[in-house]
């Protein structure tokens, strides 16, 4: 039996892979291997591999790699940590393909292990632009590491191609989170209610930030301007549903400033470090509009039909839907485009991402690959034609 081995570092990311592990394992043609690492293991972000436990996944390795510090060299430590460690459990567990999703620098670690192992590497969200992040130039690396991609969007595509990747292993298939809304049944209003023990407003919002990594120099005012503004939204009538941030340069600090907020607005404020998927999406569902600069506001939040105010350069470059309102990191614009958000035809919201089916296209194209041994971790340019 052939095995597929998937790396995750983070609840976001395992909440994608999620229906595609699921699948593999459903079908039981191939070996399901996964190694856990990053957030994960830390118990300041939820040791959130027991939730891939309690989906019923048997983890093959965990591995610590975050330092206590989330500076640059802090993050430059783990990703050298990681480098030591999954060598050596690749070797152990010997994958015929790593399964590697976006662009955290967890992944990149990994990315470098399996291509020094000669292990094939299938990437998920290749060719994405996130210019305010230092995942811009992290994921395009893993692409180059890769040999067969599967994109969210025609555009991506065009760019894995570009970056010199052959068309023929590179696949359009839609974001493959998205299959999550269509697969797994929503909870009510009222069980959220009770599960948080938090009762909705008759106006919410859904707010997740991370750091703009390729500026932390701004951070802190960003987050007292945006703090402003969410301090009038609650005068106005709103309550605030708060996931905190990643493990990213500059996340405790917003964890720090969430946590401080949350202490003085009670009744009015409910934070979580880790919802996991379900509990994500549905209170997703039922907010007046996702807030934030996490890239679930662009890609899932348009298939519930639920607007998103983007804050700040983090996404820069995205693909979006005409659901999508970008501000800058100022009170004045957020307040601005409540307005826009709570007056729009949800109706007619649209999301480039969503074309069904992706978990079903990416295991069908694995085991093509894997069954008919095409994989060839020999990897040839494909230079495009054009004239400077």
């Amino acid at each position: 039996m052939k095995k597929i081995c998937f790396f995750t570092g983070t609840r976001a990311e395992y909440g994608l892979l999620y229906p595609l592990m699921k699948l593999i394992k459903e079908k039981n043609e191939y070996e399901l291997q996964i190694i856990a690492s990053g957030m994960h293991l830390s118990p300041e972000f939820g040791l959130t591999y027991k939730e891939i436990e309690k989906d019923g996944f048997k983890i093959n390795e965990k591995i610590e790699i975050l330092m206590s510090s989330d500076s640059d060299i802090g993050i430059n430590k783990a990703i050298g940590l990681g480098l030591i460690s999954f060598s050596e459990t690749l070797k152990r567990l010997e994958p015929d393909i790593l399964i590697i999703l976006g662009d955290r620098f967890e992944a990149l670690s990994m990315a470098i292990s399996s291509y020094i192992m000669k292990i094939p590497i299938a990437h998920i969200h290749g060719g994405e632009r996130t210019e305010g992040a230092i995942d811009e130039g992290i994921r395009h690396s893993i692409t180059k590491m890769s040999y067969l991609h599967f994109t969210s969007t025609a555009e991506y595509r065009k760019r894995v191609i570009q970056l010199g990747e052959i068309p023929e292993r590179v696949f359009n298939v839609g974001a493959i989170g998205l299959d999550n809304i269509k697969n797994l049944k929503l909870l009510s209003k009222e069980q959220i209610e009770e599960t948080l023990n938090f009762k909705f407003g008759d106006k919410n919002i859904l707010f997740t930030y991370h750091p703009t990594t390729l500026n932390t120099d701004q951070l802190e005012e960003e987050i007292e301007e945006i703090f402003k503004a969410l301090e009038k939204l609650i005068k106005i009538g709103y309550k605030i549903i708060i996931t905190k941030s990643n493990a990213d340069e500059g996340g405790r600090f917003i964890n720090q400033f969430i946590d401080k907020f949350s202490v003085k607005q009670k009744d009015k404020v409910f934070v979580s470090t880790n919802f996991g998927t379900l509990k994500y999406l549905s209170i997703m569902s039922y907010v007046d509009f996702v807030l934030g600069n996490s890239s679930s506001g662009i890609v899932e939040a348009p298939s519930l039909k639920v607007p998103t105010i983007n804050i700040g350069e983090r996404q820069k470059g995205r693909v979006r839907g005409n659901s999508i309102i970008d501000v800058s990191p100022s009170e004045e614009e957020i307040l601005r485009a409540v307005s826009i958000a709570q007056n729009m035809d949800r109706k007619k919201i649209n999301n480039p991402y969503d074309q069904g089916g992706a978990t079903q296209k990416i295991y069908d194209i694995l085991k093509d690959y894997l069954e008919n041994n095409k994989i060839n971790i020999k990897k040839e340019f494909y230079d495009i034609k054009f004239s400077i």
